[in-house]
């Protein structure tokens, strides 16, 4: 009987390491934050996790093709008041196809996000997150 519950048990406690520790970015809606809307943002993002969220940073790069030539342009990130939140207000041009690339560092974790973007808002279809940096092929099948 009790070897049974053991074997129930297994696949949970193997579970736990998977998500214990953990460093996210979340996107968000700055029409859900006075702060993020007197800002202008376009996206919010929140550092969340196994961590202290104060002490995360992000940086922001637009990544697009505008008539057929590719163009990457470092983004301002602006810290908000609340422990993780970020704000980013739309730094690139309305025309083509663009896909955010965000990276998130909070002392030795790491984490980015890739959300596609367009002339109304985050496409929040097109998105991906991982805890390896993305490669250039990652980068180009959502640009498709």
């Amino acid at each position: 009987m009790m070897f049974r519950k053991l074997k129930m048990l297994a696949p949970v406690a193997l579970a736990i390491p998977l998500f214990a520790g953990g460093f996210f970015l979340q996107i968000g809606n700055p029409e859900a934050s006075p702060e993020a809307r007197k800002a202008g943002a376009f996206v919010t993002v929140k550092a969340w996790g196994c961590h202290d969220p104060a002490t995360a940073t992000v940086t922001a790069t637009a990544i697009g093709v505008v008539n057929g030539q590719r163009r990457e342009i470092p983004l301002q990130v602006t810290r908000l008041s609340g422990a993780g939140m970020f704000a980013i207000t739309q730094q690139w041009p309305k025309e083509g196809k663009w896909v955010i690339r965000l990276v998130g560092h909070n002392g030795e974790q790491f984490t980015n996000t890739l959300v596609g973007a367009g002339p109304r808002g985050v496409e929040r279809a097109r998105f991906k997150e991982d805890m390896h940096p993305f490669v250039a092929a990652d980068i180009d099948a959502m640009l498709r």
